[in-house]
């Protein structure tokens, strides 16, 4: 056990120095905003004393009045030198926020560092009901977090039954990148998810692709639903999707109208053979069948296949993340979308 907690100590020093080395990034301008939501209305309810502060002076409160909900936060990295032709917005996954594609666990760079240096016109966004976007108690249902141990299967980090409390005991799938040491530093990005927030989170997006589109836009795991919804509504918006381990396809009756756009779909290791993420893969197999079918134009890259192998769920914060980063980057430039 003294010995993996040195290994791991190690890795995390020597990714951390790895990302000093590298040049700084350089640019032109950078910044925030909130995006889209709603104003309601809320009325009959009683009016409070509430003490803020333990110890403080009590303070009424009427909770009646209008509130703003369902807005997104949306961060912006413009690089000095540009070379995308359109901006990239970079779409995360359920439970999770924009960190997922920012410095990655183990303390390298992640994607947004990627394409920044890439020379793209960056947006980094966490999607309604998390992160910086906010929440608010109107939502139906509970929330739903996921315990300790369900993303190491969940994610295919290590197949079913490889779990434990116990690090020593932990099974991983042979060869993985994900960097099993920081394994606890990528469950704190965790946030609590809702199950019937889907549309006010896609109206969010399109809300966001209104106000900086034309773009590309990358969507991974959950957000691959959200992707297609937002390229069926905004076709002429979206002139390209990656969608990196999604989760579902999209509306097989509205192929035609995205047939001009050109999609790449990825998926990492062992996802043909895990009990649910082969029949995802499938979907989304069959989903590329019907867009082929109808004159659409998508791609999809199983990564081993590609030679590119060990990659989990989360492929942007395995250790390989730039090779795969790599291939995404070759595609848009083979799109003409980047110099």
């Amino acid at each position: 056990m003294r010995r993996l907690v040195i290994v791991s100590a190690l890795s995390l020093a020597a990714a951390s120095a790895f990302a000093q080395t590298k040049a700084p990034i350089s640019l032109r301008d950078m910044g925030s905003f909130h995006v889209g939501g709603r104003v309601i209305d809320i009325t009959g309810q009683p009016i409070k004393e509430v003490v803020f502060t333990p110890g403080g002076v009590p303070a009424k409160v009427d909770p009646n009045g209008k509130y703003q909900v369902e807005q997104m936060y949306v961060q912006y990295f413009l690089p000095q030198n540009p070379k995308g032709r359109l901006p990239l917005l970079l779409w995360h996954g359920g439970g999770l926020t924009g960190v997922t594609y920012e410095t990655k666990p183990d303390g390298g760079d992640g994607w947004l560092s990627y394409f920044i240096r890439k020379g793209w016109d960056t947006y980094i966004s966490d999607a309604v009901e998390r992160g910086r976007s906010g929440w608010t108690s109107t939502f139906k249902g509970e929330a739903v977090a996921l315990p300790q141990g369900d993303p190491w299967e969940r994610f295919r980090i290590g197949p079913a039954g490889s779990w434990s409390d116990d690090k020593s005991k932990r099974a991983t799938y042979p060869g993985t990148q994900f960097p099993i040491e920081a394994y606890d530093q990528f469950m704190k990005q965790g946030v609590p998810r809702w199950l019937s927030t889907d549309d006010q989170i896609v109206a969010a997006y399109i809300a966001l692709v209104d106000k900086v589109c034309p773009c590309v836009v990358m969507v991974h795991s959950q957000s691959g639903s959200f992707g297609y919804k937002v390229l069926e509504a905004r076709p002429d918006k979206v002139k390209a999707l990656v969608a990196v381990e999604p989760t579902l396809g999209g509306d097989r009756n509205k192929v035609a109208s995205i047939k001009n756009t050109p999609i790449l779909v990825v998926y990492g290791d062992n996802a043909k053979d895990h009990p649910r993420w082969s029949k995802i893969r499938q979907g989304g197999v069959d989903y590329a069948a019907a867009l082929k079918a109808a004159g659409g134009s998508i791609d999809i890259v199983d990564l081993p296949d590609a030679g590119i192998r060990g990659n989990s769920h989360m492929v942007m914060m395995d250790r390989n993340s730039d090779q795969v980063a790599d291939l995404i980057q070759k595609w848009l430039v083979g799109k003409g979308l980047a110099e």
